[in-house]
């Protein structure tokens, strides 16, 4: 809805440059990936209607994929699970989109409810569904639209990875996950002369939210709210300070994902949590705001950003699904 049809042919999944960046690569690259699983393509037409506002961070282009290849597991009959669908929409985003993207927004899409996930071995990642009904502890999750588009950051997404492998590298592994966390910190001195410091302050990030993600999954079995919210506010600071996510260098004087996240905290005066939302650079902030408060909350954010711009999120307990009549 909203946008020109899409064509493709099943008997020609070639990628093309002049289609990266366009959802037709996407359309490709998830047929060929499912041809790749040893499913017999079918021609099918469909028509989508998505609430996921495009380039606002909120991980349209993966809900995009994991609906391709749940149509496809429903017309081929593939009967492939959750995790092989999500790796097929990463391959597709990757090879075919052009964009560099992890695992996690197509993973979280694809398995649906509140997902634990642990991408140590990212050929077999780790998926665990954890219990969190966040209205029942008194708190409305929430995303405000600051503006902004991703469209134009593929080079800044790139560029977070690229410095974690120069990292890396220098410590000679190929990813930072198997980094010596303490022979980074010793070698600091050695280091810089082989890479910039925002690389350097970006590792820092790394190995702290390593740690930060396995406590706040704790803090959630645990039933600790507050100790849950008190590491998103953190982590959420660590994007700030040392990934350097929250606006794009090439274009300073647009700085919505911060002055967001500032009106937030002076509105929730160290209550709650807000923190940048998804990959950043642009588009949305993610905010647990107690439920008493949500009304006014939306109408100071919305007074600056724009009306409709703040949505009351659900987590819904299915990821990608065929409803059949």
């Amino acid at each position: 809805k909203g946008y020109s049809p899409d064509n493709a042919n099943i008997n020609d999944l070639e990628k093309k440059p002049e289609e990266e960046g366009r959802s037709i690569a996407l359309v490709k690259g998830t047929c060929k990936g499912f041809k790749d699983a040893g499913a017999v393509l079918k021609g099918f037409n469909a028509y989508t209607i998505s609430e996921v506002p495009a380039g606002s961070g909120l991980s349209s282009s993966a809900a995009f994929e994991v609906l391709l290849g749940t149509i496809l597991n429903g017309v081929t009959g593939a009967g492939l699970d959750p995790i092989t669908v999500a790796k097929i929409g990463q391959y597709a985003e990757r090879e075919y989109f052009g964009k560099p993207c992890g695992l996690l927004d197509q993973m979280a899409s694809a398995s649906g409810g509140f997902v634990y996930a642990d991408f140590n071995d990212p050929k077999n990642p780790e998926v665990d569904n954890l219990s969190l009904d966040i209205e029942a502890l008194g708190y409305t999750l929430c995303v405000v639209n600051t503006g902004g588009s991703h469209a134009d950051l593929t080079e800044d997404y790139a560029a977070v990875t690229r410095e974690c492998k120069d990292i890396s590298n220098i410590l000679g592994v190929d990813f930072l996950r198997d980094a010596d966390e303490n022979k980074f910190y010793s070698g600091l001195a050695d280091i810089r002369t082989k890479c910039s410091d925002r690389a350097i302050l970006r590792a820092f990030h790394f190995f702290n939210e390593q740690q930060r993600v396995l406590d706040q999954k704790d803090a959630l079995i645990n039933g600790d709210i507050d100790g849950f919210l008190k590491l998103v506010n953190a982590s959420g600071q660590s994007s700030y300070d040392y990934l350097q996510n929250l606006y794009s260098p090439s274009n300073v004087k647009e700085q919505g994902l911060p002055l967001g996240i500032a009106l937030t905290k002076k509105f929730l005066d160290d209550k709650g949590a807000c923190r940048v939302h998804g990959g950043g650079f642009a588009g949305t902030i993610q905010c647990y705001i107690p439920t008493d408060l949500f009304e006014d909350y939306k109408n100071m954010i919305e007074a600056v950003y724009g009306k409709d711009s703040c949505t009351k999120l659900r987590i819904r307990p299915v990821g990608g699904y065929e409803m059949k009549l």
